[in-house]
């Protein structure tokens, strides 16, 4: 936001004496960076950088309280006139919590116009006054003060004037000149007839101050930021009311405002005070908070006496009380962003300077925890499936409803895993499967080109729980496109699912993966992680030296079905032999013939042995004897 030097001056006038340059570095170090400086109006003005969380400091006020505390140098007085309450002269009704304290006044407006000085302040802020006292006076005090007010034309509000939640199909047209249909979420004020303004959003077109208007209703009050920051949004309305209403004004400052606005146009227009009055009250102050000693020491980083941090919280407003070892601190009406001790300790070493906080390493203390057997598990599968030639990817955890409804199982009802807030509905669910963001990357290579596309991610996705989402990770793999082709040896062929089956089985998994065709020739799987074996962390297994003695081979010539599987016969045979001695097991002959018997042929089986010594006959024997009854399980039977 724009800060004007001389406007700075006039609530701390110790700034005066500094440069520009000074006075940048200055707010910099308090946590507010200066990220240019323009000269308009015949001064400097400061676009200064304010966090989210620091309403309190969107104003020249909150940004001289800051200094002051810093420089440890007076504000100046801010005396609003005397304006005493008395009975209302239009009801005020607050039936929402949301507007706990609703402050107000009546004034019947003379002849005059907006100061020149207060013209040319609005201008270096590129506020462009309105040359409407009501109206410049309430732009000047929330650019000064950082409150919002608005001013009604009192005669066109007809009957009594309440702070409630919209009806729907009620209509508004704002300040702007649009037609806005609210909803039961928006917050407004209505006279009799109907909404007159977004509540700390924008007024009403029907209201408005015109030249014509000769007496204003003033409005000073204080509303909660959530729903002003969900009706800004919800209208795509971002003013600067609902800039500072919805990162939390000061409450205590709705009737001090209002007095401040009464007192502008009793001296800029020769207004006169019909009546005054208010609505509600301000709601509770904050309660205490404990901070110790201990705490601060900790994230100081070194002992820090409580007293040093208690003047420290006084200079910012807050009030203390020192009870032995720890302090008890509340904090003011304008700081709603300290709850905790761990913010007033960082407020300590912000006003301290940063620069005072030492700059040494943490203590270690023992040796490092060994890494977690799940996370050496994924990097070796992501290890593996780089050799393999695919490429690691990440991708959102959130998905629209409608690409996870294709993918997510049927129990994984995506209700539970919605976002209350999310930034779109395409990133509005918690995704429950890897494969739609991984397909959707896939299709767009692709497209773009891409003759093969290889890619895998291992991240957690979501189930739908009774306590909320629970995170689990998964593989999720995607291959499509054309495989070869390079040279007239490896002739060009679209990917197809068996390729896929093979990196899992490489990866260990068991039995077939659960396969699922993507379209566009894109073959893709999901593997939950827990399934896939975590032994063995050496992708090349260990190094194991040949042996001296000879070999032994046998050959076994079997008689199986047509349909025997060659895997599920040499994985019963391997079952019954050594793993030490069996150096190999296959398939060297395939022979069929009418000389057969019908529905059979015949397979020559070739078994090798060899261990670290000499291998006797009968031990031999009876390994082949084993792996002839394997295979007889299965229907085989040794040809004569």
């Amino acid at each position: 936001m724009w800060i004007e030097r001389k406007g700075l001056a006039q609530e701390i006038p110790a700034v005066a004496a500094l440069e520009t340059r000074q006075l940048s570095e200055l707010l910099a170090s308090l946590g507010f960076p200066v990220d240019g400086v323009a000269s308009r109006e015949g001064g400097d003005v400061l676009d200064v950088d304010i966090t989210a969380n620091r309403g309190d400091a969107m104003s020249h006020r909150g940004m001289a309280r800051e200094l002051a505390a810093r420089l440890q140098q007076p504000l100046a007085s801010m005396v609003p006139p005397t304006v005493v309450d008395g009975p209302p002269v239009v009801e005020v009704r607050l039936e929402s919590p949301a507007c706990p304290v609703y402050s107000t006044a009546i004034l019947q407006l003379g002849s005059g116009v907006t100061p020149a000085e207060v013209q040319s302040f609005l201008l270096a802020l590129e506020a462009t006054p309105k040359r409407l006292p009501a109206v410049d006076a309430s732009n000047d005090l929330l650019h000064r003060y950082g409150h919002p007010t608005h001013a009604f034309d009192a005669d066109r509000i007809r009957g009594t004037v309440s702070v409630r939640w919209a009806q729907a199909g009620e209509t508004l047209v704002t300040l702007d000149g649009v037609e806005r249909k609210l909803v039961e979420q928006d917050l407004v004020i209505a006279d009799e007839s109907g909404p007159i303004a977004l509540a700390g959003v924008m007024g009403g077109d029907r209201t408005k101050v015109t030249e014509a208007t000769t007496r204003v209703l003033l409005e000073s009050a204080w509303f909660e930021p959530k729903p002003v920051k969900a009706t800004a949004r919800r209208h795509s309305l971002h003013t600067d009311a609902s800039h500072r209403f919805g990162r939390g004004a000061d409450p205590c400052l709705a009737m001090v405002a209002r007095d401040l606005l009464v007192g502008r146009l009793q001296a800029w227009c020769q207004a006169t005070l019909v009546g005054a009055w208010t609505a509600g009250a301000v709601p509770a102050t904050a309660k205490s908070v404990p901070l110790t000693g201990a705490l601060l020491a900790r994230i100081a980083g070194e002992p820090l006496p409580l007293a040093e941090a208690a003047e420290a919280l006084r200079r910012l407003g807050c009030a203390t009380d020192l009870d032995g070892g720890t302090l008890q601190v509340t904090p003011p009406s304008w700081r709603h962003d300290l709850a905790i001790p761990e913010d007033f300790a960082e407020e300590v070493l912000r006003l301290r300077g940063y620069e005072h906080i030492p700059s040494v390493l943490p203590p270690l203390e023992g040796p490092p925890e060994p890494l977690s057997p799940a996370y050496l598990q994924r990097q070796r599968l992501a290890r593996r499936l780089s050799q393999l030639g695919f490429h690691q990817t990440v991708t959102y955890g959130f998905i629209s409803p409608e690409a996870d409804a294709a993918f997510a199982a049927a129990e994984n009802g995506a209700e539970g895993r919605a976002l209350a807030n999310p930034l779109g509905q395409e990133y509005s669910v918690m995704r429950g499967s890897l494969l739609p963001s991984l397909q959707a990357m896939a299709h767009q290579n692709l497209r773009q080109g891409a003759r093969e596309v290889r890619l895998f991610e291992l991240a957690p996705v979501y189930h739908s729980g009774p306590a909320g989402p629970v995170e689990r990770f998964r593989l999720g793999m995607v291959w499509g496109g054309t495989l070869g082709g390079e040279d007239y040896l490896s002739p060009a062929r679209a990917v197809r699912e068996a390729d896929l089956m093979g990196v899992a089985k490489d990866l260990g998994w068991e039995g077939v993966p659960p396969l699922r065709a993507l379209g566009e020739g894109l073959f893709g799987f999901e593997l939950p992680i827990e399934r896939l074996p975590r032994e063995g962390s050496r992708v090349i297994p260990a190094f194991q030296p040949f042996s001296r003695f000879p070999s032994v081979e046998r050959d076994l010539s079997l008689l199986v079905d047509l349909g025997q599987s060659h895997e599920a016969l040499t994985s019963a045979m391997r079952a019954a032999l050594p793993v030490d001695v069996l150096q190999d097991l296959r398939c060297v002959d395939v022979f069929r013939h009418k000389s057969l018997p019908e529905g059979r042929q015949a397979w020559l089986m070739r078994l090798r042995f060899q261990a670290g010594r000499t291998l006797v006959g009968e031990e031999v024997d009876g390994w082949v004897s084993a792996a002839l009854a394997a295979a007889e399980s299965l229907g085989a039977r040794l040809r004569a």
